[in-house]
């Protein structure tokens, strides 16, 4: 599926064109052009190479996802590969997908799965229109705002899901194996997210470097938001990480403390069985002893057990054994 735009002076003009009238629109030097390719064939991407002229390592890097969010500088045009994340909250698990971008002067082409909400990125610049009269930059900056809003979202997300699980740590019916996995889970889904956001920081720092021409000075404070924004998602994610860490070092200790108390109360009850044993063990013996074939001997023998058992109950529970 393919969408297109096209901005003339600041002014949205035109949508849904053919992407073969795109060289032919950005003869005007005034128009702004916005093509949007949702998982596009090989075929599509190669007519797209001839229109704009793009580098064909570009487009390469374009049909093969799976590249680190980066910002590739052509001859003719950048070439920006970035993700979108998606969490699923029950399972704690955390998904990317591509999101490239080829920025000429006068057009941004993005290239993305059925994943990414065009729409909503329609709905930012419609709700900035007083901005695109900036250029390409208006664009990008709608772009990576979108993007890096998600990030932001996904780590909120993260950081509840965080929250929730402290709180099942130190629940009174241990579920040691459920914290585990979930602590594992979110470990992994957060080093999806840094692998993710902090690239950005290099992407902005470059992007907004004047010499490459993307952003105007009127756009310059909204891209230096947007690199804001990544900053305080990395570094929130790195204190995630250490948290989470914390979280399965914390879970680890809890369960030695609990295997502790239970060897202490088996220990304590199997000192107490003791005395019995013996006691009946004496007085089963075959030879004669002090109160053999006596009444009172049965009643010393069961006072001794009854007291002895008594007597190392009540220590134990005083040193919070029982």
């Amino acid at each position: 599926m393919v969408r297109t735009r096209m901005y003339q002076s600041g002014a949205l003009v035109r949508e849904n064109f053919p992407v073969t009238e795109v060289a032919e629109l950005l003869a005007d030097k005034a128009a702004l052009v916005w093509v949007d390719f949702d998982s596009p064939s090989v075929d599509e991407l190669r007519v797209l190479e001839e229109e704009l002229g793009l580098h064909p390592l570009a487009v390469e890097d374009a049909m093969h996802p799976a590249q680190r969010a980066k910002l590739d500088r052509y001859s003719s045009h950048l070439f920006l590969a970035t993700y979108t994340v998606t969490l699923d909250e029950t399972s704690g698990r955390m998904t990317s997908s591509q999101v490239s971008a080829f920025i000429t002067p006068q057009a941004l082409v993005t290239i993305h799965s059925e994943h990414f909400d065009t729409d909503a990125l329609v709905e930012r610049w419609d709700s900035a229109a007083d901005l695109a009269g900036h250029g390409i930059g208006f664009l990008v900056w709608g772009l990576l705002d979108m993007i890096v809003d998600g990030h932001f979202d996904a780590v909120e997300q993260l950081d509840d899901a965080i929250d929730s699980l402290e709180d099942l740590l130190f629940d009174e019916r241990p579920r040691t194996a459920e914290v585990q996995r979930r602590s594992f889970e979110l470990r992994k889904s957060l080093l999806t997210l840094r692998r993710v956001v902090v690239p950005m920081r290099e992407v902005l720092n470059t992007l907004l470097r004047r010499d490459l021409g993307v952003v105007a000075n009127g756009m310059e404070p909204y891209l230096q938001d947007v690199y804001d924004h990544v900053v305080r998602a990395t570094e929130t994610t790195e204190s995630l990480r250490e948290l989470v860490a914390t979280i399965l070092e914390t879970n680890l200790s809890l369960q030695g403390n609990r295997m502790n108390l239970i060897m202490k109360k088996v220990t304590s009850w199997a000192a107490i069985i003791a005395v019995p044993t013996a006691i009946t063990g004496f007085y089963g013996q075959n030879l004669p002893y002090p109160g053999f074939n006596t009444e009172w001997g049965f009643l010393v023998s069961t006072g001794l057990i009854v007291l002895l058992g008594l007597g190392l109950y009540v220590a134990f529970r005083k040193r919070d054994w029982l």
